[in-house]
């Protein structure tokens, strides 16, 4: 069985999830990036599937885009111009083609923070 990542948008400011956040995901390559998806979270923060499915899944390094600006104006939470937190890369390496990346994201309108879920 191969592994698959996956992610969860929580909005620290408000204490729920994340609904409606635009998601993209790039395989970085030497040559630049390449796209794999884009996708929004559900309403309770989730993707309805992997970002990157089992089928897809390899050995690399990527980055995920979380974009929070437009989250945040839609929320309600944009209280300047330009906002301090508009677009929220993530870069990670997936080492082991077997397991389950889970990439969460805590985010609020000045700071954000993730880590290797489970």
């Amino acid at each position: 069985m191969n592994g698959y990542l996956t992610t969860h948008v929580l909005d620290t400011a408000r204490g729920c999830p994340a609904a409606g956040l635009k998601i993209v995901l790039y395989r970085l390559e030497p040559a630049g990036r390449e796209l794999l998806a884009a996708m929004h979270t559900n309403a309770d923060g989730r993707t309805d599937t992997p970002i990157l499915p089992q089928q897809s899944f390899a050995p690399g390094e990527y980055e995920l885009e979380f974009m929070a600006g437009d989250y945040l104006r839609d929320a309600g939470l944009a209280t300047e111009t330009p906002l301090f937190l508009d677009v929220v890369p993530i870069r990670f390496g997936i080492a082991d083609a077997q397991a389950h990346y889970h990439v969460p994201l805590l985010l609020s309108p000045y700071g954000y923070s993730t880590y290797r879920g489970s």
